[in-house]
C-alpha cells in the first residue's frame, strides 16, 4: 500500500486526559485507507511532518482516530494543537510503516505499549477483534500514573467481554483509584520492562508489537530475549527510525 499525501477534515478534537487529546479525520474513504498498525505525517509547516499511530481500525469509511500527547513547552506540540483546534483542514501522508498485524494468523500477540504507543495497538486490538475474536490477545499498556492509561475503561471493556483477551495496566506510581476485578486484568507496580521480567511468558508462542519511545522498547526487547523469545518474533516502529 504505498502512501499517499491529501487533504482531509478535522471532525473532532477532544481531551482524553489533561495531556492527552483524540482527533477524528475525515477523507476519500479510499485515500484514507490503512492497514492496523500503521502510522500517518501531518503537514505542520514548512517542511516539517509529525508522525502519528493512527488509532482506529479501517473501516472503510475515510474516518481515522489519532491520540497525540500534548507538550505546552515543546514548540512544535504547541503550534500542532493549536492548528488542530482552529484548522477544518489537514495535509497528511500516509499510510506509513510495516508494524501491521496479520489477519490470517492465529498466533497469539503480545502487544506493549507505554503511553500514547496505545494508539497503535488500539487499531490492531479493534482490527483483531472484529476479525478473530478468538485470537488470544495480551495487552501491555505502561504509564508513569494511573490517569495516563487515558482509556483504561475502553482497554478493561475490552478484557471483560472477550474471553481471550487480558489487559495488564503498569504504572509507575499506585493507583489513584481501583480498577475492576477480574482474573483478565491485572495491575503492575513498576516499569514495563521490570513487569515483563516478572512474568510467566512462553517463549514459542507469541508474535510481539512494541510502541513507546526507543529506551523502553529497547528495554522490553532485551527482556524478552532473555526469556527465549526471537528478534523475528517482534515489530517495531523504534526498529526503523532509531536502530541500535
Amino acid at each position: 500500500m504505498s502512501a499517499r499525501t491529501l487533504t482531509c477534515q478535522v471532525t473532532e478534537v477532544e481531551d482524553l486526559n489533561p495531556d492527552v487529546f483524540g482527533v477524528t479525520l475525515q477523507g476519500r474513504a479510499e485515500a484514507m485507507r490503512h492497514a492496523p498498525g500503521q502510522y500517518l505525517e501531518m503537514h505542520l509547516e514548512d517542511d516539517i511532518w509529525v508522525p502519528f499511530s493512527i488509532a482506529s481500525a479501517e473501516h472503510g469509511d475515510g474516518q481515522l482516530e489519532l491520540h497525540i500527547q500534548h507538550w505546552p513547552e515543546r514548540d512544535n506540540s504547541a503550534r500542532l494543537r493549536e492548528l488542530l483546534q482552529v484548522a477544518n483542514q489537514l495535509t497528511v501522508r500516509l499510510p506509513g510503516g510495516d508494524c501491521i498485524v496479520d489477519l490470517d494468523s492465529t498466533t497469539p500477540l503480545l502487544l506493549i505499549a507505554a503511553g500514547t504507543g496505545f494508539a497503535q495497538m488500539k487499531a490492531i486490538i479493534e482490527a483483531v477483534l472484529a476479525h478473530q475474536p478468538n485470537r488470544q490477545i495480551d495487552l501491555w499498556w505502561a504509564a508513569r500514573e494511573h490517569r495516563d492509561l487515558y482509556l483504561e475503561p475502553l482497554a478493561c471493556q475490552w478484557a471483560q467481554e472477550n474471553p481471550a483477551f487480558t489487559f495488564h495496566a503498569v504504572t509507575e506510581l499506585p493507583l489513584s483509584e481501583p480498577m475492576p476485578e477480574s482474573e483478565r486484568i491485572h495491575h503492575h507496580l513498576g516499569r514495563v520492562d521490570e513487569a515483563l521480567e516478572a512474568a510467566s511468558i512462553s517463549p514459542s508462542v507469541y508474535k510481539v508489537h512494541l510502541s513507546g519511545s526507543p529506551g523502553m522498547v529497547y528495554a522490553c526487547v532485551d527482556i524478552l530475549l532473555d526469556k527465549g523469545l526471537e528478534k523475528r518474533q517482534m515489530l517495531s516502529d523504534v526498529f526503523s527510525y532509531a536502530p541500535r
